[in-house]
């Protein structure tokens, strides 16, 4: 896949894991864009490629993230019960 493709599809993987943010999707759609804008004008393959490794490890950690807040969640609530 070309390296503009795959930029692209990392961008709208944040975008929809950012409609779950805490602090708001306007507020994570800002600091992605940012993060993008930053290094739009990167021209070097090899920086690109591990910039995009570095963006689908932020991917795993919101999703690691997003997973340990539905497990305290669910915790809580069977906890609660069974006391």
């Amino acid at each position: 896949m070309a390296q503009r493709a795959q930029v692209v599809e990392l961008y709208k993987k944040l975008l929809h894991l950012g409609k779950d943010y805490p602090q708001g999707y306007d507020f994570f759609r800002s600091k992605v864009k940012k993060a993008f804008l930053k290094n739009k004008e990167e021209k070097d393959p090899e920086k690109i490629k591990v910039l995009i490794g570095h963006g689908n490890f932020v991917i795993k950690e919101i999703e690691a993230l997003y997973m340990l807040r539905k497990y305290r969640t669910l915790k809580k609530r069977y906890s609660n019960e069974n006391q």
